[in-house]
């Protein structure tokens, strides 16, 4: 075990998922007694991220709270397995993420009983599937949520002919992969460039301060296109959760509505909506905004320590 922020410990670890192997890293909070069982979480972070961007900064703090925190790689990003490289998958991140519930459980460190999901930005599309399809979730917190939909969609890419355009490349790239082997790439991360993932001017991707960390590739594989744009993360999953749920947002952070939608439709008594203030990055690695979503979840969560 390696000791970072206020006595938490790391440990990197290894799991399998879909027969590639996961990389990822366990932190354990200050103190950690051997013999303890405690509760735990998994944190998934926005598309393209690797686990030493948001799903660390939000890990580090929760094992600073008395949980275990797993945080890895999905497969085809950072140190995990899996070709191709650097493609975007929710139904792909779903399966690695209940393969990580199965590892988890194998863990004499974490409470089987008191497993929970935290999803920032995407993740939050990804931990919300997740608890559909697994008996062993406590609860499911998000923040800054981007639940994707359809009607939404078209306003971030170039109206419906943007998106029909992705989805083009998509099926074209993914041909070429499935014939060739060989994958179409475009950056994560462009401002000045409309076929980057991302085209809009982003200071978080751009800044080596913030997401722009070395372990980081600011690559997207085209193929991941057609998923994204034909992505629903409202219905048929919102009106089916019944377990504890509670979700983080802000003005400033993206798709308010589709949050507010999504909220409304869950069916679980025991859901809480918090509104706070901030621009959508600010909830990856701002330490008071941060602070105040983690503060807001464990007043929620019958998982926090007391």
């Amino acid at each position: 075990m390696e000791t970072i922020k206020s006595g938490v410990s790391e440990k990197k670890v290894t799991f399998k998922s879909e027969g590639e192997k996961i990389t990822g890293k366990l932190l354990l909070p200050p103190n950690y007694e051997a013999g303890q069982a405690l509760p735990a979480y998994i944190v998934l972070g926005p598309w393209t991220q690797v686990k030493e961007q948001v799903q660390y900064a939000y890990g580090k703090e929760l094992a600073g709270l008395g949980f275990v925190v797993l945080n890895f790689d999905f497969r085809y990003w950072g140190e995990s397995g899996g070709k191709p490289r650097f493609y975007e998958s929710t139904g792909e991140k779903v399966k690695d993420a209940l393969n990580a519930i199965a590892y988890l459980k194998t863990l004499p460190y974490v409470d089987a009983g008191n497993i929970n999901l935290l999803g920032v930005c995407a993740g939050a599309g990804i931990v919300t599937r997740v608890a559909l399809k697994s008996d062993d979730i406590a609860s499911v917190a998000t923040v800054a949520a981007w639940l994707q939909h359809p009607a939404s969609t078209p306003q971030f890419y170039g109206g419906e002919e943007g998106v029909q355009q992705r989805i083009a490349l998509a099926e074209k790239a993914r041909k070429k992969f499935d014939e060739k082997g060989s994958v179409d790439y475009v950056e994560a991360y462009n401002p000045d460039d409309y076929r980057a993932a991302m085209f809009f001017p982003l200071d978080y991707y751009g800044n080596p301060q913030r997401g722009a960390v070395k372990a980081w590739d600011n690559k997207f594989a085209v193929m991941g296109w057609k998923e994204w744009m034909e992505l629903n993360s409202i219905d048929g999953i919102a009106d089916k959760l019944e377990i504890p749920v509670v979700m983080v947002h802000s003005d400033g952070s993206a798709l308010p509505d589709n949050v507010k939608k999504f909220y409304g439709m869950i069916p679980s008594k025991n859901k809480e909506l918090v509104w706070l203030e901030g621009e959508h990055t600010q909830f990856y690695d701002s330490g008071d905004h941060i602070g105040k979503a983690l503060k807001a979840i464990m007043e929620f969560t019958t998982a926090r320590v007391n």
